[in-house]
């Protein structure tokens, strides 16, 4: 008994002695650190929490146009909840599911359809130093030295089995099972979600929008235009202009002018009946109605390129809020 109890103690003191030593080396090489290779050191574990954060949970992101105005304004940097529908894996790639979808009217953002890639290495790389530099850096530019349009946020207006179109630019649904259209004023109050949207064209612009497009098509048609449609073009008093609405008035008129070209005919029917959102897809429209790139222009989007649900704004310090 007397034997184990000296071994016991023998292998105690060694193992104490052990770590004392260690933990005296370690100084000792702490000491000898070069203290610019300490704070580079200390910078990559920072970067390395900050990725792993804006990657899996929250997503900085800077608002670069006024599409969402009223709701959120140019400049102001939010959080994006990442969670929410399943994060990627890797920056742009292998995207997992959480099995929720948005909700109707919630805002989201998502990978434009519309952007065109330089390769997985360069997204990869520029998703790095987008999320680790807080959304403050983006290498992603084009020749004016623009961010692209990598990423959009907007708000969620139809899900997979809707119907949405727009009427002189205002947004009319048949959500599934319904067979009347609705305006979305009066669709707010039965789904208890309100927003404020904003436009930058009267109602009465549209007469003019309607002969700008017939008189595009008469002079492509080579037919004199009208002196009527001449005094409605006039009557244009805004420097923006509903490109949506005006293409689906000059399809008009260009089957009018040419019956025998169905492929205008098509095109104009489809302007009037609008989308229908299949299985797995969303269709996104900024609140800034006149002054939006959203699913008017590229159409519905599938579900995998959502990546998160807008939460709160923390910058400016005046703006800090939940998004709803």
């Amino acid at each position: 008994m007397s034997n184990f109890s000296d071994n016991v103690q023998v292998k105690t003191e060694r193992f104490l002695s052990w770590r004392k030593k260690r933990r005296r080396i370690k100084k000792e090489k702490e000491k000898q650190k070069n203290p610019v290779l300490d704070w580079v050191e200390a910078f990559l574990w920072a970067a390395v929490v900050v990725l792993l954060l804006n990657q899996f949970f929250f997503q900085a992101y800077t608002i670069p146009t006024p599409s969402m105005v009223n709701t959120l304004e140019i400049k102001d940097r939010l959080f994006v909840n990442k969670m929410i529908f399943g994060p990627e894996l890797v920056p742009g790639r292998f995207k997992t599911s959480t099995g929720r979808i948005p909700h109707r009217n919630e805002i989201i953002i998502f990978e434009s359809p519309t952007y065109l890639s330089k390769g997985p290495v360069f997204d990869i790389a520029q998703r790095l130093i987008y999320m680790i530099t807080f959304s403050l850096v983006d290498i992603d530019r084009d020749k004016n030295g623009d961010p692209k349009p990598h990423f959009l946020i907007k708000r969620s207006m139809a899900h997979e089995g809707d119907q949405i179109r727009l009427i002189d630019g205002e947004v009319e649904l048949k959500p599934s099972g319904y067979t009347e259209w609705i305006a979305e004023a009066d669709f707010k109050p039965l789904v208890n979600k309100e927003y404020i949207t904003s436009r930058l064209i009267s109602e009465e612009n549209y007469e003019g929008i309607r002969a700008s497009a017939f008189m595009d098509a008469a002079d492509y048609a080579d037919i004199d235009a009208n002196a009527e449609w001449n005094r409605q073009y006039k009557t244009i008093n805004t420097p923006y202009t509903d490109m949506y609405s005006w293409s689906g008035y000059r399809y008009q008129a260009m089957y009018e002018i040419n019956p025998h070209l169905h492929q205008y005919g098509g095109a104009w029917r489809k302007s009037d009946t609008g989308w229908y959102i299949p299985e797995g897809w969303i269709f996104p429209m900024g609140d800034n109605r006149d002054n939006s790139r959203d699913g008017r222009y590229f159409g519905p989007v599938n579900l995998e390129k959502v990546l998160g649900k807008a939460s709160f704004i923390y910058w400016p310090l005046n703006r800090i809020r939940k998004i709803r």
